[in-house]
C-alpha cells in the first residue's frame, strides 16, 4: 500500500512538472502574425484650405425715416418681397408745441393781413370804376392783396405740415410714407405699429424701420490665416458647406481678398469675400455659417494610395510590396500631391499591387 502510493505521488510530481514546462515553452513562444495589405486605387485628389464665415447678401440696406413721429402703419412683414419704391411703413407726426404755436400764430397774422389787403383792394376798385384813381395806383393795392393771399397759402400749409408733415397738394408724396429704396425680401422689421421713430440727421443714424435685401445675389464672407493667404487669389473655386444644409454643397469664386489682416486669438486673419452660385429656384437664408474649401490644386483620375501605406527613409518615401504569401519587398516610389489623406503615385507601383499596411496587423493565434 505505501508502495502504491509513492507510485501515485512520483507520477503526479512529474505530471506537473511536464505541464508547467509545456506551459512555460508555449508562452515564451512568438504569436505568428499576419499583416493586412491594401491596393493602390484610382481618384481624385484635392489640396485645400479652410475658411470659416457666413453667406449674407451682397446688397443689405437698412430703411430709415425721413421724419420723426411714431409708426401709424406698417405694410409688411419679414420674408415678403417687395419692389422699388413699395410702401413699407406711414409715420404719423408728433408735432413740437413751439413749432406749432408759432405757426398759428403766422397763419392768424397772415389772415389779419389778408382781410385788410382785401378790403383796400374793394374800396379802390370801386374808386378805379369811378375814375378817381388811376389804373398805375390800384395796382399797387391789387399786388399787396396776392401778396397776403400767398401769404396766407403759405401759413396755412406750413401749419399743415407741422401738425400732419404734408399738405394738401403733395399728400401722394410725403415723407411720412417710409418706402422700400431697392427690390428684394424683407429680412427683418425690428418695429411695430407705435413705435417712435427718429429721422437719420448728422447726429443720429436715426431708427431702422425695416432691412431690405436681394437674396438672389450672396456672398461668403469669412477669414482665412496668414499661413494659408499666400497660397490662394481672386477666381479660385470655393466648395461651400453650410451647417444647416448638410445634404448639398455649393460652389463660389473668390472675388476678394484683404490687403489688410487683422488679429483673432493670437492670429492674424485676412478677410476674404466670395460670389455664391445658385441654383435655379434654389434659397440661402441670410447668415448661416458656412465652411469654404478653397482649392489650391487637384489632380483628376490619378492612381492613388492611402498615407497609411507609407514608410520613410530619409527624403524617399517606400512601401512593402508582397512578392508572396506575407512576403514583402521594400519599393522606393515617386509621389506627387496629397490631400493629407490620400497621395498620388507617380511611379514604382501598379494598380493591381498589394501593400504591406505596416502599422496594422492581427496575430493568427499561438503556437
Amino acid at each position: 500500500m505505501k508502495k502504491f502510493l509513492k507510485i501515485v505521488i512520483a507520477v503526479v510530481l512529474v505530471g506537473a512538472f511536464i505541464g508547467t514546462f509545456y506551459f512555460l515553452y508555449s508562452k515564451s513562444e512568438e504569436k505568428l502574425v499576419v499583416y493586412q495589405t491594401a491596393a493602390p486605387f484610382q481618384t481624385d485628389i484635392y489640396k485645400k484650405t479652410v475658411a470659416t464665415g457666413s453667406v449674407v447678401p451682397r446688397k443689405e440696406i437698412e430703411v430709415k425715416p425721413q421724419v420723426s413721429g411714431i409708426l401709424d402703419v406698417v405694410y409688411v412683414e419679414p420674408g415678403e418681397m417687395v419692389q422699388k419704391n413699395d410702401k413699407i411703413a406711414l409715420v404719423k407726426i408728433i408735432p413740437n408745441m413751439v413749432s406749432l404755436n408759432n405757426a398759428e400764430n403766422r397763419l392768424r397774422q397772415a389772415k389779419i393781413s389778408f382781410d385788410n389787403a382785401k378790403v383796400d383792394l374793394d374800396r379802390n376798385t370801386t374808386l378805379k370804376k369811378s375814375g378817381v384813381i388811376a389804373a398805375a395806383e390800384f395796382q399797387s393795392f391789387e399786388l399787396n392783396f396776392n401778396s397776403a393771399k400767398e401769404e396766407l397759402k403759405a401759413a396755412q400749409d406750413n401749419l399743415d405740415l407741422v401738425r400732419k408733415g404734408e399738405t394738401s397738394k403733395n399728400s401722394g408724396s410725403t415723407n411720412r410714407l417710409i418706402r422700400s429704396t431697392i427690390s428684394g425680401m424683407v429680412l427683418d422689421v425690428p418695429v411695430e405699429e407705435g413705435f417712435s421713430v427718429i429721422e437719420a440727421n448728422t447726429m443720429n443714424a436715426g431708427t431702422t424701420v425695416a432691412s431690405i435685401a436681394d437674396m438672389s445675389d450672396l456672398v461668403f464672407e469669412g477669414k482665412v490665416d496668414e499661413s494659408e493667404v499666400g497660397k490662394i487669389k481672386e477666381g479660385m473655386t470655393l466648395i461651400l458647406k453650410i451647417g444647416a444644409i448638410e445634404s448639398e454643397t455649393f460652389e463660389a469664386i473668390l472675388e476678394y481678398i484683404s490687403p489688410k489682416g487683422v488679429e483673432e486669438d493670437g492670429a492674424i486673419q485676412f478677410e476674404i469675400k466670395a460670389a455664391v452660385k445658385l441654383k435655379d429656384n434654389q434659397f440661402i437664408r441670410a447668415g448661416y455659417s458656412a465652411n469654404a474649401d478653397i482649392v489650391l490644386d487637384k489632380r483628376e483620375n490619378v492612381l492613388a494610395l492611402s498615407e497609411a501605406l507609407l514608410q520613410f527613409d530619409g527624403d524617399s518615401a517606400f512601401v512593402e510590396l508582397e512578392v508572396a504569401e506575407q512576403e514583402f519587398e521594400k519599393r522606393y516610389i515617386k509621389t506627387g500631391l496629397s490631400d493629407g489623406i490620400n497621395i498620388e503615385i507617380l511611379e514604382g507601383v501598379q494598380k493591381e499591387d498589394k501593400l504591406k499596411l505596416w502599422n496594422l496587423s492581427e496575430p493568427i493565434g499561438d503556437q
